[in-house]
């Protein structure tokens, strides 16, 4: 039999213990009626905080013997970010992670995407200093943004009860217990692993023998001999009852992360995650919550091929009773999960406030290295096709992963349909392999040997390696200063693509300083797994804690930095964060994040991208040009149903001449340079794109 005090110690520990604790103090109360919560605000997300900047725990360099979370509650890092026009923190998974082997934890497996605890990693700092942070971002006008992971864990307490048949514990995840009789079909563990993946001819054979739903539609994180499938067999376990058991468990990523299953009669997943959420939101003081992997909430077997496991709809009832419940309690939450445009859509309802702009990332990261803006207009075409407001996503530059080079919405449901892309009729599936391969050719190998493959996935890279791959930069060792001030002019043409429309706009603390991707063999034993994303997670210092540490507080090698830290660029006017500064404050006294997209019309330069948005309150119409090319153009376009007007760069607040009577606009744009202009007119009834 189990030891007891053992049991009652995991008990203790584990998470559905904790969130049924927290989720006690809200029953009978009227304090979860006060708010809307059916429908989806995503513009009153934006009122709140309409500029984010990602933070990655690990790699946050901290002055000496100062935690994380002291570090990014610095009131000279705040000061800093103020002056910048921040509104918004998202720190990343800050909870503790990994697992558990008897008492002893072990290591986080994805970056502390594999939660076991709703406590603080230690690691990182404590709850007081986590509130503390909150505290000081509100002085300051400002958000912070937490995360929830509705579609795993880690191997914590609560999946070591599971295995041990222990009370509810079993209904958290998608595990099944497999018949003395059949443990023949099982691999043995290799030495010194819990558990072992399975090959796809054991899946296939625990299938047929009604065990499991069998194979999903894609495997994450696919990696031949390490993840072939997504399901994996635990060692033999004695459970609490004395009974021998080996199970199955599936985990849509690493095989440390065992997924909820939200479809169970103990309705445990539910508990958990949700008393994780109040307590981000009332504990920590959290406005804004990440739902991380949302989309992966429901698998069913289907009588021919693969399981269901994408655009189920068990994903969409699942997401709209967890965001319901966070705006319930007060916040709001947005989704990070590359999906088809109709699942972003149809979440969009109920679900999650905000989802994050894979739309048109990969999209405007193809103009850049191809000098033509096709794609990306036909990306912001279809977005308005599927009802997807601007306004509706984070439009972001570099986060922690890599950059997704998936396009599932042609590689899926839309695999078939037809699309038309340099004068041809192209398959969904074909455009997605001719845009794929055009990426991987510019960002890889000998074009940019530093930027690295994401198994299956995309690139990992930094938002700067992808402009010195466009740039034609092979050797990041001989970069000059005339490289750096190209670099930095791209660099800021990205982030006018996303700050100059509806939305939220989120750049990240590498995006900050400027920051280059590790060199392979700095985190050799970090990618050893195929997890190649480490290289574009590298050691950076916004406010200059501590200014020779050559090693995060996690140990990851600094990152070498073309702008220097936050503190030092807002001296120089002509810095990247300057004039990003200038930009923000531009966006948010025109009041751009809470416009209307109401066109993308065609041009004829093939580097040329046009915005048209009708912004609020009367304030007229604001053109976002942009030439994503490497030669100066002039072109003239026309905007229909546009009164003339003045027209004004509202960046360096100057009159750049009028727009005629028809309508036309001369726009004359040097390489890689973009325009934020206003009409100072508005025509009455202009109506919205189609969509």
């Amino acid at each position: 039999m189990a030891d007891e005090q053992q049991i009652n110690w995991l008990v203790e520990q584990s998470m559905l213990h904790t969130a049924r604790q927290r989720m006690r103090l809200y029953s009978g109360q009227a304090r979860l009626w006060q708010q809307p919560y059916a429908l989806a605000r995503p513009r009153s997300v934006t009122a709140v905080a309409s500029v984010w900047l990602a933070v990655y725990p690990a790699s946050i360099i901290t002055s000496p013997d100062g935690s994380v979370l002291q570090a990014l509650g610095d009131e000279r890092l705040w000061a800093a970010l103020s002056e910048l026009g921040v509104q918004g923190i998202h720190t990343g998974p800050l909870r503790r992670s990994g697992g558990l082997q008897g008492r002893e934890y072990t290591p986080t497996v994805d970056g502390n995407f594999d939660r076991i605890s709703l406590e603080i990693d230690p690691r990182f700092g404590s709850e007081e200093e986590l509130v503390h942070l909150s505290r000081v971002a509100a002085a300051h006008n400002a958000v912070t943004i937490d995360d929830s992971i509705p579609s795993h864990t880690g191997k914590g307490a609560d999946f070591r009860l599971a295995e041990m048949a222990y009370g509810d514990y079993p209904g958290l995840y998608h595990m099944v217990e497999i018949a003395e009789a059949d443990w023949e079909l099982l691999p043995p563990l290799p030495e010194g692993c819990d558990s072992v993946n399975l090959s796809p001819a054991t899946v296939d054979a625990l299938r047929d023998k009604h065990y499991i739903v069998g194979q999903l539609q894609r495997v994450i994180f696919f990696e031949p001999g390490v993840k072939e499938t997504d399901w994996s067999a635990t060692g033999e376990i004695i459970g609490v009852d004395g009974k021998v058991r080996r199970w199955v468990y599936l985990h849509y990523f690493k095989e440390g992360q065992p997924s909820l299953n939200w479809l169970d009669p103990t309705f445990a997943a539910q508990q958990l995650v949700t008393g994780e959420s109040l307590h981000a939101i009332d504990v920590i003081g959290s406005r804004v919550l990440r739902l991380d992997a949302n989309g992966f909430l429901g698998v069913e077997r289907r009588s021919q091929g693969n399981a269901w496991s994408e655009s189920h709809p068990l994903s969409l009832t699942g997401n709209q009773l967890l965001a319901g419940m966070i705006r319930k309690a007060g916040a709001f939450s947005f989704q990070e999960l590359n999906l088809t445009l109709d699942d972003i859509a149809s979440m969009s309802q109920g679900g999650a406030d905000l989802s994050y702009d894979f739309i048109t990332r990969p999209a405007y990261q193809h103009a850049l290295l191809t000098g033509e803006v096709e794609f990306l207009r036909l990306m912001l075409q279809q977005m308005h096709d599927f009802g997807i407001d601007p306004a509706s996503l984070i439009h972001a530059l570099q986060n922690h992963d890599e950059l997704t080079l998936e396009l599932v919405h042609f590689w899926t449901l839309h695999a078939n349909d037809t699309y038309v892309f340099r004068g041809q009729s192209l398959p969904g599936s074909i455009l997605r392999e001719h845009i794929r391969g055009e990426m991987y050719e510019r960002l890889t190998g000998d074009h940019a040997p530093y930027n690295l493959k994401f198994v299956t996935n995309g690139v990992a890279c930094t938002t700067v390696s992808i402009i010195t791959a466009a740039l034609g930069i092979r050797d990041l060792n001989a970069i000059t200063d005339a490289d750096i001030e190209q670099i930095r002019r791209v660099h800021l043409l990205l982030l006018m693509f996303n700050a100059m429309q509806p939305g939220v706009v989120a750049l990240s603390g590498w995006d900050l300083v400027g920051a280059l991707p590790l060199e392979a063999e700095q985190v050799a034993e970090l990618i050893a797994d195929g997890d190649t994303r480490w290289i574009n997670r590298g050691g950076y210092d916004l406010v200059d804690l501590d200014p020779d540490a050559l090693l995060s507080a996690e140990g990851l090698p600094r990152s070498r930095q073309l702008y220097g830290s936050l503190s030092e660029q807002l001296q120089d006017p002509q810095s990247f964060a300057s004039q990003a500064r200038r930009l923000f404050a531009a966006r948010r006294s025109h009041g751009v994040a809470s416009s209307r997209q109401i066109a993308v019309p065609v041009t004829e330069h093939p580097a040329l991208l046009i915005m048209v948005h009708e912004l609020p309150a009367g304030r007229g119409i604001q053109v976002t040009a942009l030439n994503f090319g490497a030669e100066p153009l002039s072109e003239v376009i026309t905007l229909e149903h546009v009164e003339p007007g003045p027209v004004v760069d509202i960046i360096h607040e100057r009159l750049m001449g009028d727009l005629s009577a028809d309508g036309e606009l001369h726009i004359e744009l040097e390489p890689y340079e973009g325009l934020a202009l206003r009409i100072a007119s508005m025509a009455p009834g202009i109506a919205p794109m189609d969509g």
